[in-house]
């Protein structure tokens, strides 16, 4: 795939998508940037991605993208000497319609899911330029399709995706692709983490072989593959792309 010596920034590394991603990125020989917020997780993302690849260069980054965002740039550079592929990753989602919801609520969401990816790109780009890189944002179906209870993360990923091609199009001139991928259900922490009990993610994830034209939900290293993909040269006559990673669910009716 070409990315041997590549330096690759992977945004929410610690869990789900990013790790699998990370480590992904370190058995083909990249040098990867981990970026997330708990130290743990992080540390175990690291030793995932050594045991892939023994000799892989790490960088481990402890850092909030919605604060931290040209900080995350300037350590890389300042590292590696250059980036070539940004994966803007780090997600957050929560329940609530525009009845229950706050202020508040729609700030943290499109904080994280959209503003911080701005800022990032703002930082990374001149350095992708320079490279001829390219940049993966990781999406989803919400931003495809529109469900139930879903209204501020559903935005932030329609946001996204437009993101997504306007940037495409206005750094295709200097040869830098920008992509995304749009997962569906995902075997990952992040419907945990935006408060659901181990019964109702247990019923989601049941209720989702329906919801899924395949008949199952999907797993990170699914999606992983597919941002492995769009970063290579494997992919250098694909920009403005949403890729469903999604099992057939974006073609249904949702439910």
């Amino acid at each position: 795939m070409s990315l041997a010596g590549k330096v690759v920034i992977v945004t929410g590394a610690s869990s789900g998508i990013g790790a699998a991603t990370a480590e992904a990125f370190a058995k083909q020989g990249s040098k990867v940037v981990l970026v997330g917020r708990n130290e743990t997780n992080l540390k175990a993302t690291e030793a995932a991605c050594k045991a892939a690849n023994s000799k892989a260069e790490l960088l481990s980054f402890i850092a909030d993208v919605t604060v931290d965002a040209e900080r995350i740039i300037n350590t890389t550079i300042e590292k590696f000497g250059q980036l070539n592929v940004l994966v803007n990753n780090a997600g957050v989602g929560e329940r609530g319609s525009i009845l229950d919801i706050d202020v508040d609520h729609f700030d943290r969401i499109l904080n994280t899911n959209l503003r911080a990816v701005f800022l990032l790109t703002k930082f990374a780009a001149p350095h992708l330029v320079k490279t001829q890189g390219n940049i993966v944002n990781v999406s989803s179906v919400a931003g495809l399709r529109s469900f139930p209870g879903g209204l501020v993360y559903c935005t932030s990923k329609a946001a996204l995706d437009q993101f997504t091609r306007c940037n495409a199009l206005d750094l295709a001139p200097m040869n830098v692709r920008v992509n995304a991928v749009n997962p569906g259900v995902i075997i990952t922490d992040i419907h945990r983490r935006s408060g659901w009990s181990e019964a109702e993610y247990a019923t989601f994830l049941e209720h989702s072989k329906s919801t899924h034209a395949l008949g199952r939900v999907g797993d990170a290293n699914e999606v992983a593959d597919a941002i492995l993909f769009f970063a290579s040269d494997s992919s250098s006559f694909i920009t403005g792309a949403t890729l469903p990673i999604d099992g057939g669910k974006h073609a249904m009716c949702p439910l």
